[in-house]
């Protein structure tokens, strides 16, 4: 039985979209299920709502549920503000709010992921009163196969008569992550119902680097991937929307570590060598644990006292990283300073207090870091944002800033990306600039090579480069440059 819910607003946009915007809302709107895969950047939120004004309109859904991370809730209430004459209800962790909402007559809800885990049931009771699309915002939540998360997902897509996904890095980390989002748009149909063979086609292997055939199997693979996807997808990169951005000037600086972090490093360095080495060679069969033992290197190589208590000295990259904000203040820049680790964004934020320093990090509260990032935008005294990629990279347009300083980098591609893409997009006026601090002969190269490699892989998967560019850039070296950095482990011998 289908409720009738009434006419309770304009179904028309406030303001138009772009052209590249517009057509990929004619090119989606009459589908059953798509993915909009435009760059970060592009405004997919204006399109997503465009569209389910569109369904309002058709007379195809009696509501919408918008699906985003919760830290982007306040994000996308603007949004529908200012895009709509529609003002959404919250669905929260408040089962009894939550039951009031879902039992009135509304268009368009809003809420976060883990409702569809704390609230399921009620959900899919819902689904069953009335004809509900459904808008994943940041669809790479679902990516892991095995996640309660995409379960929930999953057993519910059916019900939704409409089923869009929104993100602008749909080959999240690896190939093989895009898997889940399109199962949850087709049931398999495209990309098949088993996620194991899947993956084993498309995971990138370090035979690559010395087995031809395995390498061009895999190359073949990725070319194929976004045809297969092509009928109800749309990407647009900023290139070929052929919208006019400020240039972006990507650097790397090479950074001299400070003496006891070298000492340091080489220590971590040693442990992390003889765990991998057997019999005389590297192997890296237990690949979780050889992650932990590099993403600590990593943060040796950021700040020792990410390690041990005991470091009291000022790491390498902290003056270099000083420099870099005292010219951007100087040419009157705001800057956004990213580290993967919640301790390091604190600390960063104490060392910067005279530059006019917030943080946002994932400890703070969702208000708390709505607050700071509004000192950010508003507040001209406020001139340095340090933040972690899990905290802001998503959702959140920054172009009052056009600086973007690693101080270091994990191994997520998606973390990489999305970050620096909150500065160099729709909106900016001036020049980017995004320095990568990689401390000398460190793993910081390794994490630099292993993404690039990442980001080549997504790009020929998700049809913004050809094979013939693809295997003019890639070099399937960074297994043997992370051996390279690792280097002998150090003996007695070694040390007289």
């Amino acid at each position: 039985m289908t409720l009738n819910v009434p006419r309770d607003a304009s179904y028309e946009p406030k303001l138009p979209g772009f052209p590249y915007q517009i057509e990929a809302l004619h090119a989606i709107e009459g589908l059953e299920f798509a993915a909009v895969f435009h760059e970060p950047g592009l405004g997919k939120t204006k399109i997503a709502i465009d569209l389910l004004l569109s369904w309002f309109k058709a007379g195809v859904v009696d509501s919408v549920i918008v699906v985003t991370k919760r830290s982007l809730i306040a994000n996308w209430r603007a949004e529908l503000e200012s895009h709509s004459h529609h003002f959404p209800l919250v669905l929260s962790q408040n089962r009894r709010a939550n039951y009031a909402a879902l039992n009135s007559p509304g268009r368009v809800y809003l809420t976060h992921y883990e409702v569809f885990k704390t609230d399921h049931n009620r959900l899919r009771l819902f689904l069953r009163t009335r004809r509900v699309a459904v808008i994943l915002d940041e669809a790479q939540k679902i990516k892991n196969p095995s996640s309660a998360l995409f379960r929930a997902f999953a057993q519910l897509r059916a019900d939704f008569v409409r089923r869009v996904i929104l993100t602008g890095t749909p080959i999240a980390n690896r190939p093989y992550d895009i898997w889940a989002l399109i199962y949850f748009l087709d049931g398999g149909r495209a990309l098949g119902r088993d996620f194991k063979p899947f993956r084993e086609s498309f995971d990138i292997s370090p035979l690559m680097a010395h087995d031809r055939v395995v390498r061009r199997q895999f190359e073949q693979n990725l070319q194929q991937l976004f045809e297969r996807i092509q009928a109800f997808s749309v990407r647009e990169t900023k290139k070929s929307a052929r919208i006019v951005l400020p240039d972006k000037v990507v650097e790397n600086v090479l950074v001299e570590p400070e003496e006891l972090q070298e000492e340091l490093y080489r220590q971590y360095r040693d442990a992390t060598r003889a765990a991998v080495e057997k019999q005389g060679t590297m192997s890296f069969d237990d690949i979780d644990e050889v992650v932990k033992r590099l993403l600590r290197l990593v943060q040796v190589a950021s700040n020792p006292r990410l390690v041990t208590d005991a470091y009291d000295r000022e790491p390498g990259k902290l003056p270099v990283l000083k420099n870099l904000l005292f010219d951007a203040k100087a040419e009157e820049s705001k800057a956004i300073v990213w580290t993967s680790f919640v301790d390091n964004a604190a600390w960063l934020a104490r060392q910067l207090r005279d530059l006019g320093s917030c943080v946002v990090h994932g400890k703070m509260s969702i208000d708390d870091r709505n607050a700071a990032l509004e000192r950010f935008k508003k507040d001209p005294s406020v001139t340095v944002l340090v933040a972690t990629p899990g905290s802001a990279k998503e959702g959140l347009t920054l172009t009052v800033a056009n600086v973007a300083v690693f101080f270091d980098r994990s191994f997520s591609l998606d973390d990489y990306l999305q970050a620096q893409d909150r500065i160099h997009r729709i909106s900016q006026e001036k020049t980017c600039y995004v320095y990568n601090l990689l401390l000398k002969d460190s793993v910081d190269l390794w994490v630099d090579e292993l993404l690039t490699a990442k980001h080549l892989a997504a790009q020929l998967g998700q049809a913004d480069i050809d094979a013939a560019e693809y295997r003019s850039r890639a070099t399937y070296s960074f297994g043997e440059i992370l051996k390279a950095i690792l280097g002998p482990v150090r003996s007695e011998a070694n040390d007289e």
